[in-house]
């Protein structure tokens, strides 16, 4: 948020969530700081707090791509790369964060051209998980559209996004 907005705007959302402490890309910090987070972000960024963890979701990927630029170097598409989640990615998130609580994907591959993911978490983080999407997509150079038929925070048992791929490689 500091590289979009700038120092002050970060300054005054940290004072609104009434948060102080100094967050770093080596962090493990609760999910409901990042709730208070938005809470006080969507307000200064002007947008609804749904689009706001969804914003902070599609550029989480530029600062996951500049510290471990080895998961996505190892896929030239959007799809190759999600397809790794729970196989590689959030492996390695546990060694450099034990204890972490990742979420688990199970996947529909059956179409080239569309990717179906069930998204089961505690932290119920759908809209961040569509921002990561959107992310990985824009740093494939690809366009995908996203649909979530199924969400956890409207009643759902786990979040779906049927991740269309409108231009580019499928894998």
């Amino acid at each position: 948020m500091r590289r979009a907005y700038g120092e002050d705007t970060w300054d005054t959302v940290l004072e609104a969530a009434a948060l102080d402490g100094v967050y770093t890309s080596l962090g493990n910090y609760p999910h409901e700081e990042l709730l208070q987070l938005v809470t006080a972000a969507s307000p200064a960024l002007q947008m609804a707090p749904e689009a706001t963890i969804c914003w902070f979701g599609r550029h989480a990927i530029a600062l996951l791509v500049e510290r471990y630029p080895e998961f996505f170097e190892a896929h030239n598409t959007t799809r190759s790369s999600l397809l790794t989640l729970n196989d590689v990615i959030h492996p390695e998130v546990r060694k450099i964060y034990p204890g972490a609580d990742v979420p688990m994907f199970t996947y529909d591959t059956s179409s080239d051209d569309i990717l179906r993911m069930q998204y089961q978490s505690a932290r119920k983080l759908c809209m961040f998980g569509q921002g990561l999407i959107e992310g990985a997509a824009a740093h494939y150079g690809e366009t995908v559209s996203i649909e979530q038929p199924r969400w956890m925070n409207r009643g759902h048992t786990q979040c779906e996004f049927k991740v269309s791929f409108i231009s580019g490689e499928t894998e």
